[in-house]
């Protein structure tokens, strides 16, 4: 009887200690925050040194070229400048968003923004900056897959940016490798643009693409395009001169009101690509934006357009 009580009266006492302590236990969980050691800003290492900015912006207002970036990783915008509200890219995702510029502070305080995004060389940043925390980039000065990198550390959204370079990377090469294996490793692409009255060919890194095409599909640039063009990242030519610059394929950047009257005279016709269907007319408006949001479109445009699919 004594061998059965024993072990009873022991678990009994067991039983009341931790019952005692468990209230102690609840009452040091309630002292500690759920989100303890999180901060409402992070520190952003700006190209101009470190500077303050939310950790999870709400109200961002966008002053570059920038959108598609910001698009892409979610974050709400308020605001944005006229080319990306008037870029068709962007249509169902800015219809409700206001146009702003550099120039219209007091629009600007009213959208009471919590972080601006602007370019190195736009107006009134110090202004700007007494509004809300303000970002300044340099257009070009980084490629367009590490300004994707940084524009997600500034939202706070680097792993959601990396992730998606990596899978873009792989797919663009992808494509380019099957794009590639069906026009021959030594065929040539040339990328134009009608703008205005005038005709520009492009360098590997001034968006219409040429990111895609050139560097991660690897397809081969004229030779003179490489002469007068990969510098500077474009160069201004004649209709005269363009079947000088023209490849084995021509993508086009074309805009509706510009004029591209060139392209009834025997000069442009007798151009080979012209006459073999190798001209892919691509849209211009929003062309000039090199952030994930276009890339998609255009990779989607680039496999359609050289494979068929």
């Amino acid at each position: 009887m004594k061998k059965l009580f024993m072990p009873f009266v022991l678990l009994l006492v067991l039983i009341i200690s931790a019952c005692s302590n468990e209230p102690t236990v609840k009452e040091e969980e309630k002292e500690v925050p759920s989100d303890q050691g999180k901060s409402d800003t992070i520190t952003y290492q700006s190209e101009n040194g470190p500077i303050e900015v939310p950790a999870d912006p709400q109200r961002v207002i966008l002053l570059s070229g920038y959108t598609g970036n910001v698009i892409d990783l979610g974050a709400n915008i308020v605001g944005v400048d006229v080319w990306s509200k008037n870029n068709p890219t962007f249509a169902d995702e800015l219809k409700d968003v206001e146009e702003v510029s550099d120039e219209s502070l007091e629009k600007i305080i009213e959208l009471e923004p919590d972080l601006i995004i602007a370019g190195s060389t736009s107006k009134n940043i110090d202004k700007l900056s007494e509004i809300a925390p303000t970002v300044t980039y340099t257009w070009g000065k980084v490629d367009y897959l590490t300004q994707h990198l940084e524009i997600g550390k500034l939202l706070n959204k680097e792993k959601e940016a990396q992730a998606w370079i990596d899978d873009f990377k792989v797919r663009a090469e992808a494509a380019g490798e099957e794009i590639r294996a069906k026009i021959g490793e030594d065929a040539t692409v040339t990328v134009i643009e009608g703008y205005d009255k005038q005709l520009y060919v492009f360098g590997d890194n001034w968006a219409r693409g040429t990111e895609i095409l050139y560097q991660s599909m690897k397809l081969k640039m004229p030779e003179k395009v490489k002469e007068m063009a990969l510098k500077e990242g474009y160069y201004t030519l004649s209709a005269e001169v363009l079947p000088e610059y023209a490849g084995d394929y021509i993508v086009f950047s074309k805009y509706a009101d510009a004029d591209s009257s060139f392209q009834g005279t025997e000069t442009y016709k007798n151009i080979p690509a012209v006459k073999n269907n190798h001209v892919f007319e691509m849209e211009g408006n929003g062309a000039s934006f090199t952030d994930p949001v276009t890339l998609e479109k255009q990779l989607t445009f680039f496999k359609e357009s050289f494979l068929g699919n």
